[in-house]
């Protein structure tokens, strides 16, 4: 059995000494007038999954004919997963037969357009957010607008017609 003092011992690994002593905890109550006020938290968008970082946040791709709202025909409103902020209305969406759920227009002021990397293609992202969307496409001929949106299923959420809309999140940039 072990004796000496309760609040330290040395303990020997291999010939090397190692002192070890208790660990103690204190509390300490913060000084008057520095307690911690209730202050909003900052907003954070959506949790997103491993996968959907990887399209919405590194620019991937999903694989063709697999997203979920590929043959989606509900009437409503595709929403970006990441914020919430409304992108298409399930009347601008149309069969392209590429893959990937086609809308040929957008809703005003929610969808930017950027040249992609490669310079040959041109990027959509969320214009709150700026989560990656997919790519847009023009001359094709599919529609009258003669504009294709290509989007990763991935990139958004659907609300139905009559569900109530999520609030758009809004992050500080700073």
């Amino acid at each position: 059995m072990w004796r000496g003092n309760p609040t330290f011992r040395r303990v020997h690994y291999n010939q090397i000494s190692i002192n070890t002593q208790p660990l103690r905890i204190f509390s300490f109550k913060a000084p008057e007038g520095l307690e911690k006020k209730d202050e909003p938290k900052p907003k954070r968008y959506n949790y997103l999954s491993t996968e959907e970082m990887r399209v919405i946040l590194l620019k991937g791709t999903e694989w063709p004919g697999t997203g979920a709202l590929l043959d989606n025909k509900s009437p409503g409103t595709y929403i970006c997963r990441q914020c919430n902020s409304p992108l298409y209305k399930s009347s601008q969406k149309f069969e392209s037969g590429c893959g990937w759920p086609a809308f040929d227009d957008q809703i005003a002021q929610n969808v930017l357009r950027l040249r992609d990397e490669d310079g040959r293609r041109v990027e959509i992202v969320c214009a709150n957010c700026e989560g990656h969307l997919g790519h847009v496409f023009e001359g094709e001929r599919f529609t009258e607008k003669n504009t294709r949106h290509c989007v990763n299923s991935i990139s958004m959420s659907f609300v139905g017609e009559g569900e109530d809309m999520p609030e758009v999140i809004k992050v500080d940039k700073k």
